[in-house]
């Protein structure tokens, strides 16, 4: 059963976007329903300082039982910065890095994201999963 969900800010703005407002209900309704803790990293929260004034309410409206805090640590930065070297993306998305490495050394049972270009994306998927799998780190 999933737990520990990583998630990333475009779940959180998710809430306001029609969109996803299928998906991200039901997700949200889940946390607060305490049927699952989400991880939320320092980059997660330092992307929520520049988000319109609704989304960050709503983000302080989550209930910390519910709420694991994870932070950057040299492992994280130097996996997001091998993801790059190995040319899953570029180095514009290195924030987007950060979130997969924080995810995977933290061992989420799974991320979600809506962010489809740079991380639930099959091929990008694939190049974090080989670069863990060429370190020998255990998702």
């Amino acid at each position: 059963m999933i737990k520990r969900v990583y998630v990333d800010t475009s779940v959180v703005g998710g809430k306001f976007d029609k969109e996803f407002t299928l998906l991200t209900t039901p997700f949200w309704n889940a946390v607060f329903n305490r049927k699952m803790t989400i991880i939320v990293s320092d980059i997660l929260e330092k992307e929520l300082e520049g988000a319109p004034i609704q989304i960050y309410e709503f983000f302080t409206q989550l209930p910390e039982s519910q709420i694991e805090h994870v932070v950057s640590t040299d492992e994280s930065d130097n996996l997001a910065k091998k993801y790059i070297a190995e040319y899953v993306v570029g180095r514009s998305s290195e924030n987007d890095c950060k979130h997969i490495a924080l995810a995977t050394i933290n061992h989420a049972d799974c991320l979600v994201s809506w962010n489809f270009k740079h991380i639930v994306n099959i091929n990008r998927i694939r190049g974090y999963n080989g670069v863990n799998m060429l370190l020998a780190i255990q998702p």
